[in-house]
């Protein structure tokens, strides 16, 4: 019986005291669990990087614009063409022009020069498989010593390649950017008026054979020659379409072959590849425009330790004129005084006081950044900061200047 009794009464105290603390317990167990779970979701995550299209970080080889070049006269204009003086080949050329439509002049060349006609050199790009009848921009520029081409119209001119054959033909008004005001010694000019475009003024009368059908592989030309970034290239197209199907034979070039599957369907392959992502590796480089004082630091930029001091002596000289006033004269027949100007020159000299900074090793574009700024240099003067620093070996990266 007392066993019995002390039995039911532990079983009493476990309902009240113990199965109270059961739904705490569980709550915090299940928080800790889940806390431990979101840690290591965070931990293993994938870290976001920026990538890019291979699109955008190579081309296809073989598939590229072609230019094209012609000469050509624009007329229409108001008394701001070529002159007699340096135009003459314009008047050739209206005369050539001329005879090809039955019509023969006897008279001086130099003649037909009105100021209402231009020479001009007619350029435009022939893009990668463009078809007759599709219309192209070109750009039109003067090549004598035309004023302006503003209200002109430019005669019909052959457009040609490097192999001296008709691809396209030009034709129509020119339109300019900018204005001219102004006489008489007093005018207002904005832009140049020159040169200017037509847009759709082409027409492509030939087609550039270019058959990609029938390609078995084909070569991926970077932008950028790199290395590493070639390697990337090759290994993302790999794991997309397969192994062996691309490789990187250079640091610009990814030879790549089309698989059966794609055979036929070369058009199909390319869209894929181009569009993939690929994170693309840049050198450590600096580009510093002297002229501008422009500069551009890339990320990978590193310094190793050293010590940057910036400052200036700056002498200021003034001059300070001062008038020597005589006395009137006091007696009859003295002389009279004469009044001199007398210059005063002050010279000052200031020096800057900067101190002396000392930049660790390894730091990143943020903290070169901070460092400079703190010792107050300017855009021009980080360029010789920078270049000091290349010159000591300190500055990791390739100084460009442009």
């Amino acid at each position: 019986m007392i066993r019995r009794s002390f039995l039911m009464n532990r079983r009493k105290i476990s309902s009240k005291t113990v199965r109270p603390w059961l739904p705490r317990w569980g709550v915090v167990l299940v928080w800790i669990s889940g806390w431990l779970m979101v840690s290591a979701g965070a931990l293993t995550a994938p870290v976001e990087i920026q990538a890019a299209r291979i699109k955008d970080i190579a081309s296809v080889e073989g598939v590229r614009d072609n230019q094209l070049i012609g000469y050509g006269l624009v007329v229409g204009l108001d008394q701001t063409g070529d002159s007699v003086v340096g135009g003459q080949f314009t008047a050739q050329a209206i005369i050539s022009m001329l005879n090809t439509m039955g019509i023969n002049l006897k008279i001086d060349p130099i003649q037909l020069l009105t100021r209402n006609t231009a020479s001009v050199m007619v350029t435009a790009k022939l893009p990668p498989f463009a078809r007759p009848g599709m219309k192209l921009d070109v750009q039109v520029s003067s090549m004598a010593n035309a004023k302006s081409l503003k209200g002109g119209t430019l005669l019909l001119t052959p457009l040609k390649a490097a192999n001296q054959q008709v691809y396209a033909v030009a034709q129509g008004p020119i339109s300019t950017s900018g204005f001219e005001a102004g006489d008489g010694g007093t005018s207002v000019v904005k832009n140049q008026q020159s040169g200017g475009i037509i847009p759709g003024g082409a027409l492509v009368e030939r087609a550039v054979d270019l058959d990609i059908t029938s390609w078995e592989k084909f070569s991926l030309t970077m932008h950028q020659a790199d290395f590493i970034t070639a390697l990337r290239v090759s290994e993302a197209i790999n794991a997309h379409l397969g192994d062996g199907v691309a490789s990187a034979v250079s640091s610009g070039q990814i030879r790549v072959g089309v698989p059966e599957r794609f055979q036929g369907k070369i058009v199909q392959m390319i869209a894929a590849v181009e569009g993939l992502d690929v994170h693309v590796d840049v050198r450590a480089k600096v580009v510093v425009n002297e002229r501008t004082g422009t500069i551009v630091m890339g990320e990978h930029v590193r310094l190793a330790s050293m010590a940057i001091s910036h400052g200036s002596l700056t002498i200021k000289i003034k001059t300070r004129f001062d008038v020597s006033q005589p006395e009137a004269p006091g007696l009859i027949g003295s002389a009279a005084g004469t009044t001199v100007v007398t210059p005063s020159v002050d010279t000052e000299a200031e020096e800057e006081k900067k101190r002396v900074i000392q930049v660790d090793g390894s730091v990143t574009l943020g903290d070169l950044v901070k460092a400079l700024n703190s010792v107050g240099v300017t855009p021009r003067d980080l360029v010789a900061v920078l270049t000091a620093a290349k010159a000591a070996g300190a500055l990791q990266a390739d100084l460009e200047l442009i």
